[in-house]
Formats: C-alpha cells, sequence, structure tokens
C-alpha cells in the first residue's frame, strides 16, 4: 500500500489511475493466455506502473557525463598506472575496468572483489606514506573531494578536508602526469552539509595556480547537459559557466597537468 501511494504522488493521480486500470487488465489477459500451464506460477503481485511513463533512459546528468567522458579519454591516453580516489565504482571504476586495471582508494571497505579493480583502504585527508609519493602517472577523483571532512562516509569532520585531499593529490602524481578532477560547481560557493561542497570556478582555479596546467575543461550545467573543451574568459570564471549547483547538476571536469 505505501508503495502504491509513492507511486501515485510520482505520477499524479490521474496517469496513476490510468496505469493502474492498465495493470489490471494486463493481469487478466496473461493469466487466461497462462490457461493450465505450469512453467511459471504467479508469485506476489508487484505492479511497476511508472515505468511505462518513462524514457528509455536519461542520458545526461553530472555522472552520467563524467564518469563516460573521463573513462574515454584514459582508454586514449592508456597511462602506466591509473589510481582512482573515491568516485563512483558502479560508474566510471567500472567504465575503466572493462579495458584496464584501475587501483581505487577509498575510506569505506568494499563489497566484493573484481577483475581489474584493486582496492586500497584509506583516509585520504591523513598524510600519505612515502610510497604513495609521485607514484602513478595518471589520477582520477570525481564527484569526491567535496564530501571530504563532512563527515557523510564516516570520515572525520574538517572544514578544510578538501584542501587536504587535493594536496595529497598533487603529492601521489608524477610531474608531467594527469589528473582528471570533478566537482559540483555553482555559485555562490557554500557547503551543504552534510551532503557535499559547492565549489566556484574561480576558486578551483585558485587552488591548481602555478601547480597544474589545464589540458581540457568541460562542464555539466544545471539541466545535465554536457559542454566539452570550452574556454574561459574572465565572465564564465565569474558565474561559474552560469552554474548554480542546484538538484546534483553543475560540475566542473577538469584535465590536468602536473607541473612540477
Amino acid at each position: 500500500m505505501i508503495n502504491l501511494i509513492k507511486i501515485c504522488y510520482r505520477l499524479g493521480l490521474l496517469k496513476f489511475l490510468k496505469a493502474w486500470k492498465q495493470y489490471r487488465i494486463d493481469l487478466k489477459i496473461i493469466k487466461k493466455q497462462k490457461n493450465n500451464n505450469s512453467d511459471f506460477v504467479f508469485g506476489k503481485k508487484y505492479p511497476v506502473l511508472a515505468d511505462r511513463y518513462l524514457s528509455s533512459g536519461a542520458l545526461k546528468g553530472a555522472y552520467f557525463h563524467q564518469d563516460l567522458l573521463v573513462a574515454s579519454r584514459i582508454f586514449k591516453n592508456n597511462p602506466q598506472i591509473h589510481i582512482d580516489i573515491g568516485s563512483r565504482t558502479d560508474g566510471f571504476v567500472a567504465h575503466v575496468a572493462s579495458f584496464r586495471e584501475i587501483i581505487v582508494i577509498d575510506i569505506r571497505p568494499p563489497e566484493s572483489t573484481v577483475k581489474n579493480i584493486v582496492f586500497i583502504q584509506q583516509d585520504f585527508m591523513v598524510e600519505i606514506p612515502d610510497t604513495m609519493m609521485e607514484c602513478c602517472d595518471s589520477l582520477s577523483s570525481l564527484h569526491a573531494i567535496e564530501h571530504f571532512g563532512l563527515g557523510r562516509y564516516g570520515d572525520p569532520i574538517n572544514y578544510n578536508g578538501h584542501l587536504l585531499g587535493m594536496d595529497n593529490l598533487y603529492k601521489m602524481l608524477k610531474k608531467g602526469g594527469t589528473l582528471y578532477f570533478s566537482v559540483p560547481m555553482g555559485e555562490p560557493q557554500r557547503i551543504e552539509f552534510h551532503a557535499h561542497r559547492i565549489f566556484s570556478l574561480s576558486y578551483l582555479l585558485k587552488q591548481f595556480d602555478g601547480k597544474y596546467m589545464v589540458k581540457n575543461f568541460s562542464y555539466v550545467d544545471d539541466n545535465g547537459d554536457l559542454f566539452e573543451n570550452v574556454q574561459f574568459t574572465e565572465e564564465n570564471i565569474a558565474n561559474s559557466f552560469g552554474c548554480k549547483g542546484n538538484g546534483g547538476n553543475g560540475c566542473a571536469i577538469f584535465e590536468l597537468i602536473k607541473l612540477s
């Protein structure tokens, strides 16, 4: 009953009633078609009423675009060692693991072992060991740094957690190596505790100044659409390309080259 109420709220009353009527009609038809056949019995009723009104898939949104874009660039660049910090395992990490090995560092333990994914559990806000200094030529952190220090994933509270994480990214990467980096982008810059931080573009560029060269910049706007390889102007730096960072979209995607 609770599930049906949720579906009604999601669809609106008229669509819900139409879908419910069609469900009952379809159920009668398939029961009649079954007749005396015993290959399948009917289990509990499980009405899924909203799917007939949905598209075949939403090819948009920050995670969809960033995961596909960065995975394709890693495939093209074919680095010796690629390490990821905290990105989505069922999106970006899975994309990369389909064609090469990827080392994943996360504060949370893994639930399973998968081919081509090597997992290391670590708090990335603490000083990294010497063995991890300049240890790779390719590094990624997609939609992860904004969470550091906010406690959402069991990490200790630290107002400057994002800066600690960004400092460790710099230390891990070899000179001339590539960092693929994305975070929510929007104005004004803010913390939405304890979900995430929203970064202004001007703030991010200041953090990278003197450390990296921006090879490519792309962004996903508030509507979930990708704009690839765009150029900076004073205006779009000042207003973060018009993004507000609401609704899970508004995302800055950098391809950076470490200078020294």
